[in-house]
């Protein structure tokens, strides 16, 4: 059941600045208070948002987006590419993470949906989905001491789009069975064409009210300029973060697993691991740049990197243990049948 001791609060997003807000969401889950749960409710226009461990050269058509006027961003969570435009909304839910719970947080957004006749459900490791097809997808992220899940509502969106700057790799659409990435998603307007994307803002509000507020008005937050959102903004605007370095690797390994698709990647010199860079869509973004951070700069030997891998992934909280169980196995075995011909 829904913690309703907490305090609800509502936030509504006020431009089409993805970098903008990025920067808003992640400020908020940094001053959030451990008696509060808050709903963000934001949209950007042109954009393509990338998980926090993808390769933006592989992930996106970058030239052709900015050649129309679109952007970039990189967001904190794991996951992968998704399109944003004014026929798509987003909403992000930041709680304390001692009460982060993926399905009861979910049901703000599924009960909003069947509220105005769509039968949507939840399905796979991150989707919502009406008719099998895919109309939300979300992501997770753990801050020191908040935590968020936010995602999508495809109400209206350009899909032509989707489908023009998104670089979706054969090996996930074949693990989809399906033939392009817009043959699974649809709109809300596919269901019920009089749909707006206010309608959909009200019922999430109304919904997030029931939940967690008594079905009592939410106490709206202004958000304000300050340092900190400016810093945040340089941030998420930066070429850095959102391009970041593509080191001349010496060793590149890549498979996909049905938590995710992985390429590792590792710089060698005299021995050592100069540099480990992985790129993923998986949804734990910690986790992966974790891994990344442990094994540079340690001896290049296959038991050593097995040791280290093996105590971030049992250190590591996942949400549900047997994930954690599963994604521990098939990543060891990998790396270990992978480096076995190539490493003592």
């Amino acid at each position: 059941m829904p913690n309703k001791d907490l305090n609800a609060k509502l936030v509504l997003g006020t431009g089409y600045d993805p970098w903008y807000n990025l920067a808003v969401e992640e400020y908020l889950v940094e001053q959030l208070d451990e008696r509060e749960i808050i709903l963000y409710l934001w949209q950007n226009d042109n954009t393509v948002v990338i998980g926090r461990n993808q390769n933006a050269w592989q992930e996106c058509r970058i030239g052709k987006l900015e050649d129309n006027g679109g952007k970039l961003a990189r967001r904190l969570s794991g996951g992968g590419a998704v399109f944003h435009d004014r026929g798509n909304l987003n909403y992000t839910l930041i709680m304390p993470k001692k009460v982060y719970n993926l399905e009861e947080q979910l049901t703000v957004i599924i009960k909003s949906l069947n509220d105005l006749g769509i039968a949507a459900e939840f399905s796979g490791r991150n989707d919502i989905v009406c008719q099998d097809k895919k109309i939300s997808g979300n992501a997770f992220y753990y801050g020191t001491k908040g935590a968020y899940i936010h995602g999508t509502v495809l109400v209206d969106s350009e899909l032509d789009k989707l489908s023009s700057y998104l670089k979706v790799s054969e090996e996930k659409i074949k693990s989809k069975g399906i033939d392009s990435v817009t043959a699974r998603v649809m709109n809300l307007t596919d269901v019920d064409e009089s749909l707006n994307i206010e309608d959909v803002q009200n019922s999430i509000q109304a919904s997030f009210r029931e939940l967690y507020n008594d079905g009592q008005p939410l106490t709206q937050m202004e958000i304000t300029e300050n340092d900190r959102i400016q810093e945040l903004y340089n941030k998420y605007s930066s070429w850095e973060w959102r391009f970041g370095e593509n080191p001349d690797c010496d060793i590149s390994l890549n498979n996909r697993f049905e938590w995710g698709e992985v390429e590792f990647n590792l710089k060698l010199t005299a021995g050592n691991i100069e540099e480990a860079v992985l790129y993923s869509d998986a949804m734990y973004g910690d986790l992966i740049q974790k891994i990344a951070d442990c094994l540079t700069g340690q001896p290049f030997k296959l038991s050593r990197i097995l040791q280290i891998v093996g105590e971030v992934l049992a250190d590591y909280h996942f949400p549900k243990q047997r994930d954690g169980r599963k994604i521990t196995k098939e990543f060891i075995g990998w790396l270990e049948s992978e480096l076995k011909e190539i490493v003592y």
